[in-house]
């Protein structure tokens, strides 16, 4: 295999977490006595320019279908945070009623309708119909499409070039990550400005966030090599922020290589951060394998104890995180009867792989619980402050990532 963005040939695997299917395709009763299809999910690192990538085995269009069942307005931490983003960069740059923004990957409108709200002309690019649909229904414009090279230069030729080009968790998403940078480029106005969060590869190392890689996510992204990339594209980065969202995510400002926006120190400080937690040096991917283990060895022990004493252990949260780190560590109903979602789309179905069913959040009550698996821990404090009837009865919250922790 080689490298997805400078073509060198890919010699070092930073994970293999063997065989799964797809961390979002969530089965109906029916689909399950039907064959499910499972991928290697295994990541390589390139020693030339840092990319991890997971190996390609699955197409965009079998991993984002029509029926796609993640919706961004169901956290409400996520949506404080789009709303804090969309006031910031308002006023950052000044957008106006003769602005355009462009999101990429707009989901169902969690962050555009804060543009609509403030008169800021905005446009959707989502290829999911559920989720395009919901967007739609706030007011939304959206163009149902997978966002391109091509496309860019469609939305250029059509005089749509945008002020603000956003890409909130879809960067890591697109497998020709060269082609979609080229896409951003053209589509920019000389002027304008390009904001990408991603989680951090930097976090993700730290913190053994290994959950974090499906196969939906062809990407792990450090600055260093977006850096790289908007280079060969004609773009550059002038600025960036890291954020806590997602376990340790980044935004990263870019504009074309000639724009006067003038680079802001936190680029250099961050590169250097990045080079001394050794991103640059191929021993610090050799050894994450290991982590990754005893995270799914110690989950699975813990599972295994509390069923032998009797307790009983459900969880929260049916994230794709979740269908990972189950599917790894080979958990299924009997040692983990069911998953809670407050997501409507997922309530009624199964967990890909672990085919643990998904039920609404009132069941938890009616559990007799005594510990709740969080599942999606980047949200733990959230779900606790949601689920404090819950625990004031007893039940003891746990999470597995970093590592294994009882939280009360």
């Amino acid at each position: 295999m080689k490298c997805r963005h400078c073509g060198t040939v890919l010699q070092h695997t930073f994970l293999d977490l063997g065989f799964a299917p797809p961390s979002n395709a969530y089965l109906t009763q029916a689909d399950l006595s039907r064959p499910e299809k499972y991928y290697p999910l295994k990541v390589r690192v390139c020693d030339q320019c840092w990319l991890v990538q997971t190996e390609d085995y699955a197409q965009a269009h079998e991993l984002f279908s029509s029926d796609y069942a993640y919706f961004s307005s169901t956290s409400s931490s996520w949506l404080a945070h789009a709303k804090h983003y969309a006031e910031m960069i308002a006023a950052r740059l000044a957008l106006d009623g003769t602005s355009q923004v462009i999101e990429l990957a707009s989901n169902d409108g969690y962050l555009l309708k804060n543009f609509v709200a403030a008169g800021i002309p905005c446009l959707g690019i989502e290829p999911t119909a559920s989720t395009a649909a919901a967007a739609e229904a706030l007011g939304i414009p959206v163009l149902r499409e997978f966002f391109s090279y091509s496309f860019g230069q469609m939305l250029a030729e059509s005089g749509r070039q945008a002020d603000l080009i956003i890409g909130n968790n879809v960067y890591a998403h697109v497998p020709d990550i060269n082609d979609f940078t080229l896409g951003m480029a053209i589509a920019l106005k000389p002027c304008g400005t390009i904001t990408l969060e991603f989680p951090h590869l930097l976090r993700l190392i730290e913190n053994n966030q290994f959950d974090t890689i499906y196969h939906e996510h062809f990407s792990y992204l450090s600055l260093h090599v977006a850096q790289t990339i908007f280079k060969e594209a004609g773009l550059r980065i002038y600025d960036v922020e890291e954020l806590p969202t997602h376990g340790g995510s980044i935004r990263i400002y870019g504009c074309h290589a000639r724009s006067n926006q003038e680079e802001q120190p936190a680029v250099a400080r961050l590169l250097e951060m990045e080079i001394d937690q050794g991103l640059l040096d191929i021993r610090t991917y050799q050894a994450f394998q290991a982590e990754a283990d005893r995270i799914k060895n110690d989950l699975h022990a813990f599972l295994i104890e509390q069923k032998r004493l009797g307790n009983r252990v459900a969880a929260y949260g049916a994230a794709a995180k979740g269908n990972t780190l189950l599917n790894y560590a080979g958990i299924k109903p009997d040692l983990l009867p069911f998953v809670c979602d407050a997501a409507r789309a997922k309530q009624g179905m199964y967990m890909p792989g672990s085919h643990i069913p998904i039920l609404p959040p009132d069941a938890l009550l009616k559990g007799k619980l005594d510990y709740l698996l969080i599942l999606p821990w980047n949200l733990a404090a959230e779900v606790q402050a949601e689920q404090d009837e819950l625990l004031g009865s007893g039940v003891v919250p746990v999470v597995a990532v970093p590592y294994l922790n009882r939280l009360r």
